[in-house]
């Protein structure tokens, strides 16, 4: 009695990809985790209370003094249609248009209000001057100091110096870093370690504008401007400090939106655990996985 049995052929063996752990650095320290925290806080806090500020005169001048009665370089109000609908309206320089229920005039508890600003984004959550010009000068001095001592910890340990500020061959590096950027390609293995150029000078940007903020929102003080006079002329007076005042919060918004959008394009989970825990998993070189790829092809 026989028993034919077959035996499939074996094959060449075929080798499992290997499976690297990522490598881990400490990419921020605990007083940069702290004051990125804090001064995130407190920026939306003063932009929540600027506006409301901003809303009791919404209107913005150029020079020393500034009224209803004087022309506006830009403005938000609000004015009745032909069938008595309240419409929103913004001027800049001699355009102008129709913001309602964004700038001007919006919707309140169901009812369209005469408003600069939406309620929702206001701080407090309603037009009250008094009120957002108590939460506006507190926050500011915490963010002063804040703002103080991380600059003067940075400028001792020399993380400005030597990881802000840009040298000539970042510079050159530039246009290639605006490309990669646009086509969504971030950094990673050896290059994701540090700032690249773009990084850096959107930091030192934030801190000039910070720093002119900051120095803007002191000319508009009297108390200040007793002490100091001289700022009135570096900012060209009062209601210019005002308007730029605007401005550079206005860029700050900016960065804060270009920021949060590029945490989550580049990993929104490793992003953040980075300045909550300051590890920060480097992503693989893009490179050496091509060549890899082609290696085992």
């Amino acid at each position: 009695m026989s028993t034919d049995v077959s035996v499939e052929p074996m094959g060449p063996a075929v080798e499992k990809p290997r499976h690297t752990r990522r490598e881990v650095i400490y990419r921020h320290t605990f007083l940069v985790r702290v004051n990125h925290w804090i001064n995130a806080l407190v920026i939306f806090l003063m932009i929540g209370s600027g506006l409301n500020i901003f809303g009791a005169h919404p209107r913005l001048y150029w020079g020393e003094k500034g009224d209803a009665s004087d022309p506006a370089i830009a403005s938000i109000g609000a004015r009745m249609g032909p069938h008595g609908a309240l419409h929103g309206v913004t001027h800049i320089g001699a355009k102008t248009f129709d913001t309602t229920g964004v700038l001007g005039a919006s919707m309140s508890h169901g009812h369209m209000v005469g408003l600069a600003w939406p309620s929702w984004i206001i701080l407090p959550g309603f037009q009250d001057l008094a009120d957002a010009r108590h939460w506006h000068f507190f926050f500011a001095w915490v963010l002063i100091f804040n703002g103080v001592a991380y600059l003067a910890w940075s400028l001792a340990i020399r993380h400005v110096q030597r990881d802000l500020w840009p040298t000539w061959k970042d510079i050159g590096l530039l246009p290639r870093s605006v490309w990669e950027h646009v086509r969504n390609k971030h950094p990673t293995g050896e290059e994701a370690k540090r700032y690249n150029v773009l990084q850096k000078l959107a930091y030192l940007g934030l801190i000039a504008l910070v720093l002119g903020m900051v120095g803007t929102g002191l000319t508009m003080s009297p108390g200040i401007d007793a002490f100091a006079p001289w700022l009135l002329d570096l900012f060209g007076g009062r209601q210019s400090a005002r308007t730029l005042h605007f401005v550079f919060a206005s860029g700050i918004v900016l960065f804060i939106v270009v920021h949060v959008a590029e945490v989550f394009l580049a990993g929104p989970i490793n992003e953040t655990r980075s300045i909550v825990t300051g590890n920060y998993h480097v992503p693989p070189d893009r490179t050496a996985k091509v060549q890899q790829a082609k290696e085992r092809g």
